[in-house]
This record gives C-alpha cells, sequence and structure tokens, in this order.
C-alpha cells in the first residue's frame, strides 16, 4: 500500500493551516495564547487535520496517491490468451459487481447445492441470507474429519463502491449519513460425519402431508467409497433460525445407505415432479441405478441398472417437464435420453456430442427442448432436442449439429446451468479458473464480427468473466435473481454481477 511521504519532522511544528506554519519567536512556556489579529474563528486541530495539507480530506488524498502509484496492468484478461507473469495476480473490478463475497472452511468442497428457503422469492434487498448444503474433501490421511456441512450465510451486503464515487470526484460530504457500511458475511454451520470425500450432493425438499409444518429437506451425497447417503437435514437447518435448538446425535445419521454401485460414481439427481421420492445415481462403471421412497419410508433401488453407456456416468438430470424421463452425460462422449416406463433399461435416443468425456449437462427449465453440455475439450454446446431421434437399433447412436457451440475456455467444463427464468442466460464453469456467464439471445448476421470489441476469439455472447481459482461447481440461487454461488479450491464465493 502506497504511504504518504514523511515530510514533517519532530522540529517542524505543529499541524498545518492553510498551508503555513507558524514560526516559534521564543520557548512555548513564554509564548503567550494565541491572537487572530483578523478574528476568523479557530479551527480545531481535528478540523485542520480532516482538511490537510491541500483542502481535502486525508481518507480523499491517499486514496489518490495510492492508485496513482499502484503498478496495475488494467486491460482485460482473457483466460486462455492471456499469461500471468511472475509476481501477478489477478484482481476483480468492484465496480463491476453488485455482490461479491468470498468463504472458506476447514476443508475445500467438490460439491454443493443451494437449500430453498421460506424468505420468499425475487429478493433484490441487502444483506442477503442464504442456505446451502455441500460435503467436504479432506485430505487422505485424515479422511475421517470429512462431514456433511449444512450452512448459513448471512450478512451478504452489496458491494462497497464508496471509493470509486471518490475517485469519480462524485463523492457528497452530506450523504456521509446516507453511506451503507458493509460488513463481513456470517457463517453458521452444522456438521454431519461422513465416512469418505463427497464426489456429489443434491438436495430435495417436499411438502409433509401436515401442511402446518415446514417443508421437509433430504440430500443425496454420493460419495468416494461408492455409497449414497441419504440424510434428513431439516433439524439442521431448522436450528439456525430458533435459538436454543439442539440437533441430537440420532439426527445427524442417515436414513438410508445405498450400497449397490461396484465403483465411485459422479452422477445423480433428485425428479423434481415426483414428491415422494425419486433419485438416480450413476457410477464409473457406466450403470445407473433408480431408487424411490415408499409409503412407509422406506427406500429401495432397482437391481437392475440402466446400461449403455461405454464409459464412466458422468451426469445425470431428470426432465424438468416429464416424471419419467431423464438424460445422462458419459465418457464416451454421448448423451442418453432415457424414459423409465421402458421395460429394457436401454436408452430410447442416443447421441454422440463430443470426441472428448462430456462431463455435465443441464436441462432448461423455461424451454425445455432445450439442453446444455459441457465436455473435457472445453467446448460447451446448447441442442434442441426435437432434433434427436431415436431407432430401434438399441446401438445405434447418432449424429446431430447443436443449435449453438462455443469453444471460448480452453481447459474441461466442470459445471454448467441455464438461468432459473431466462432461458437465454447461461452460465459455464471451466478448469481455467473462470466462472462465464452468456447471454444467448444475442445473434449475429454474416456480416457481423464473430469478435468481441475486436478481441479475436470472444464472441459477443460472451456477458461476464469471473476468475475463481480450481471452479468445480456452482448453481444460480433460485429466489435471489442473478446470483451465482461457485465452489473451489479456496472455498465459496457468492457474488451478482450488474450485467445479470
Amino acid at each position: 500500500m502506497a504511504k504518504r511521504p514523511a515530510e514533517d519532522s519532530e522540529d517542524q511544528g505543529g499541524p498545518l493551516k492553510a498551508g503555513d506554519r507558524p514560526i516559534h519567536t521564543g520557548s512555548d512556556a513564554a509564548a503567550g495564547p494565541f491572537e487572530d489579529e483578523f478574528d476568523d474563528e479557530f479551527e480545531s486541530e481535528d478540523e485542520i487535520l480532516e482538511a490537510g495539507v491541500d483542502g481535502r480530506p486525508d481518507e480523499e488524498r491517499e486514496a489518490e496517491e495510492k492508485w496513482d502509484a499502484m503498478d496495475e496492468d488494467q486491460k482485460t484478461f482473457i483466460p486462455g490468451r492471456d499469461k500471468l507473469a511472475a509476481g501477478e495476480s489477478l484482481s476483480p473490478d468492484p465496480s463491476a459487481y453488485e455482490l461479491l463475497h468470498n468463504i472458506t472452511t476447514t476443508w475445500p468442497c467438490l460439491s454443493f447445492d443451494i437449500v430453498p428457503d421460506q424468505l420468499g422469492a425475487n429478493r433484490k434487498a441487502y444483506p442477503a441470507t442464504l442456505y446451502t448444503v455441500a460435503g467436504t474433501q479432506a485430505e487422505i490421511r485424515k479422511a475421517s474429519q470429512n462431514e456433511l456441512l449444512v450452512m448459513k450465510l448471512s450478512g451478504l451486503d452489496r458491494t462497497d463502491r464508496r471509493r470509486d464515487e471518490v475517485e469519480s470526484g462524485d463523492d457528497d460530504d452530506d450523504d456521509d449519513d446516507d453511506e451503507e457500511v458493509n460488513t463481513d458475511p456470517i457463517l453458521e454451520t452444522k456438521s454431519i460425519p461422513l465416512p469418505s470425500t463427497t464426489n456429489r450432493i443434491r438436495t430435495r425438499q417436499y411438502s409433509p402431508q401436515n401442511a402446518s409444518r415446514s417443508p421437509m429437506t433430504h440430500t443425496a451425497t454420493m460419495l468416494e467409497n461408492s455409497h449414497v447417503l441419504i440424510h434428513d437435514v431439516t433439524p439442521h437447518l431448522t436450528s439456525f433460525d430458533n435459538p436454543g435448538t439442539t440437533v441430537a446425535p440420532q439426527q445427524s445419521k442417515p436414513i438410508a445407505t445405498l450400497t449397490m454401485h461396484g465403483t465411485e460414481g459422479y452422477a445423480i439427481d433428485w425428479a423434481p415432479l415426483v414428491p415422494q421420492g425419486k433419485l438416480l445415481t450413476g457410477d464409473n462403471d457406466g450403470k445407473i441405478f433408480h431408487t424411490t421412497c415408499t409409503d412407509g419410508g422406506k427406500w429401495t433401488s432397482d437391481t437392475r441398472p440402466y446400461t449403455g453407456h461405454q464409459g464412466s456416468v458422468e451426469d445425470i438430470q431428470w426432465s424438468p417437464s416429464e416424471r419419467n424421463v431423464f438424460a445422462s452425460a458419459s465418457s464416451d462422449g454421448t448423451v442418453k435420453i432415457w424414459d423409465v416406463r421402458l421395460k429394457t433399461h436401454e436408452p430410447a435416443v442416443s447421441v454422440q456430442v463430443s470426441h472428448t468425456d462430456v462431463n455435465v449437462i443441464s436441462w432448461s427449465r423455461q424451454t425445455t427442448h432445450l439442453l446444455a453440455t459441457g465436455a473435457d475439450d472445453g467446448q460447451w454446446a446448447v441442442w434442441d432436442l426435437r432434433q434427436w431421434k431415436g431407432s430401434s437399433d438399441k446401438a445405434f447412436t447418432s449424429q446431430s449439429r447443436p443449435a449453438a457451440s462455443f469453444n471460448f475456455h480452453k481447459e474441461q467444463i466442470t459445471s454448467i446451468e441455464w438461468h432459473p427464468t431466462d432461458d437465454s442466460i447461461m452460465a459455464v464453469a471451466a478448469g481455467d479458473n473462470t466462472l462465464t456467464l452468456w447471454d444467448l439471445s444475442v445473434e449475429l448476421d454474416d456480416e457481423e464480427s464473430k469478435d468481441t470489441a475486436a478481441i479475436q476469439g470472444v464472441p459477443p455472447q460472451l456477458l461476464f468473466v469471473h476468475y475463481m481459482e480450481m471452479v468445480k461447481e456452482f448453481h444460480w440461487h433460485p429466489q435471489i435473481p442473478g446470483c451465482v454461488m461457485g465452489t473451489g479450491g479456496n472455498g465459496f464465493g457468492v457474488f451478482k454481477t450488474i450485467s445479470v
């Protein structure tokens, strides 16, 4: 940080006033009371210090000096094209964010999920509050410390733009009383012990038969040891907002442990249209198992898996509009569409969407014939499912052209998700340490440039690039418009840009 030069020495006298320094004609003891020959009002020392040497407050002048002295390259950093030199680091532009906070936990988390709450939809007031669950990735020698974290984040305040106002000259001293004071976010956690690292975690909420009760929240956690644990985290969430409430050890035990997988996996999803509970899980052997909750609360899994993939199942999603249909993505480069009513347990449609692993998929909730995919080569695409054709030949895999595709990222896509209410907005995370926002409504004529602001390789659909080290997964918050939460090697990040 730049500091003001120490121009004053101890023998130079007292504080400055109006640029002049009093001249000592004798000892302090002999000096008489201060006399103002012009009868001006005497300013206190505090007032003099506030005015500073040039009539401006010290805070304003020091901010300007710091900015001028900073050796900073303010050009936009393009991932995959620009390189950081030794000693360089990236820092966000605060003026581009409405909300920006980072939160760390004891161990990093590969996966998390946002829990819907009862605080209302379309929330825009600050400070914001959100609830989430996550599974940790502890060191191998400390695997016993792995846990399922149930978290409440509160005090998520707006990004401080005060400095920008000062630097632009828009600062108004009369508005000091109205200035918002930013506070650090508050993280509250409840811990549930886990026997292994979490590969993927997902939540479901359902309303109990007793309408007076709050919604129940279940989590499904895929572990590195191949087991799937189902927990009821309702009491943990309730305890955050009911002081004095305790969670009994018995309430932290899983309500079901599924052991049908022979290898670990990463694909898991709850059926959104089945209130009683229906779960899909896929593993590295290419097998997909279907688990349902009976009326008595018992969880049962089909002994016969869905098969058809020639590689690991990387991701699964139920259709947002058809309760019996789901899609799966695999390291064999295909996406397959399945119907659980088919007794054959074979895919109804299979399409080759990449020559590399298909890591993640996202089904649009607003336009349900659109499916997005993210692959290991950094390419992500949007597909129109109406163009996908099935075949009676179970070995048949069709070829199809995407409705849109982008190769902006140069590392593997790790997470992809449609905006919950706007099907023109997409978010994508990749191994290049970036989380990008896209506007698919931007269309180009043949004569128009395919680059943005003459920057080659940057498509005009790209809205925003957020840097997040080793980002693994993110989610839009369904009740806070434009709010995104992600997890990476350095913890969690919560942000909302001015562009979405």
